[in-house]
């Protein structure tokens, strides 16, 4: 089991490095104007994330705060990949 737990982890580290990327793009899109390159990282990151993302997202509908929108989804999916890679790495050893 540990191999699979290691396998496992390391593919939720993946992931949450690609969450990460998705949260840094698009905050250096709302700050100012997109490069075309940054753009079709935007758009490959989104790719990958969405499909886990948007699930969540029609049960926990974002949290308008004034001109801000919250994607609680976003963070939802975020943390429960940090606990499965706890939980992962954790049955790796």
């Amino acid at each position: 089991m540990s191999f699979l737990g290691s396998l496992l982890g390391l593919a939720l580290t993946l992931f949450m490095l690609l969450l990460l990327a998705r949260l840094i793009i698009d905050w250096i899109g709302v700050l100012g104007d997109t490069p075309p390159a940054l753009r079709r990282a935007r758009d490959v990151v989104h790719r990958l994330t969405e499909p886990v993302i948007a699930p969540v997202r029609k049960v926990l509908k974002p949290v308008r705060l004034g001109g801000v929108s919250i994607d609680l989804a976003f963070t939802v999916v975020f943390i429960a990949v940090l606990v499965l890679r706890a939980i992962a790495f954790s049955l790796g050893k």
